[in-house]
């Protein structure tokens, strides 16, 4: 990992510093990607592209789990590559606006297995792909 990558976790803009990804969340969000960067939900699949659709992704799952936290667990290197084990936290108050529909309010919390990958440029995050346990996440909703 190059010196300019390396402290990227560390950095106030990082997406798994952002408490709840609420309030600023989205322009934060904004600031830790490139220009060109990418947000692949892999659970539904799909990828948000560019400064409008990427920051929709945290609009979304901070209106359905208001409370949503990103517990984090280990953190591996390889290269500018950051691979991120972690627990999605939070409790289904409001709509899921996915792209297959939307999942109305369930009130059941989820506590699911969920890996980050982060490919990194200049300091900035190009590409980042999460891997969230969606069947571990439905049956906790009472979706599955």
């Amino acid at each position: 990992m190059n010196e300019e990558n390396r402290d990227v976790r560390q950095r106030e803009d990082h997406p798994q510093r952002l408490p709840g990804c609420r309030g600023q969340g989205r322009r934060r969000l904004d600031r830790a990607l490139t220009e060109d960067g990418t947000f692949t939900d892999e659970s539904i699949p799909y990828t948000y592209r560019g400064p409008d659709e990427l920051g929709l992704t945290v609009e979304v799952y901070a209106k359905a789990f208001p409370d949503m936290h990103r517990e984090l667990h280990k953190f591996y290197l390889a290269g500018d590559v950051v691979i991120v084990q972690l627990s999605l936290q939070g409790t289904h108050l409001g709509p899921l606006e996915l792209p297959s529909g939307t999942v109305p309010p369930t009130g059941k919390r989820m506590d699911a297995p969920c890996c980050d990958v982060f490919e990194l440029v200049g300091g900035k995050i190009k590409r980042f792909d999460c891997y969230p346990e969606g069947t571990v996440i439905a049956k906790q909703l009472g979706l599955a």
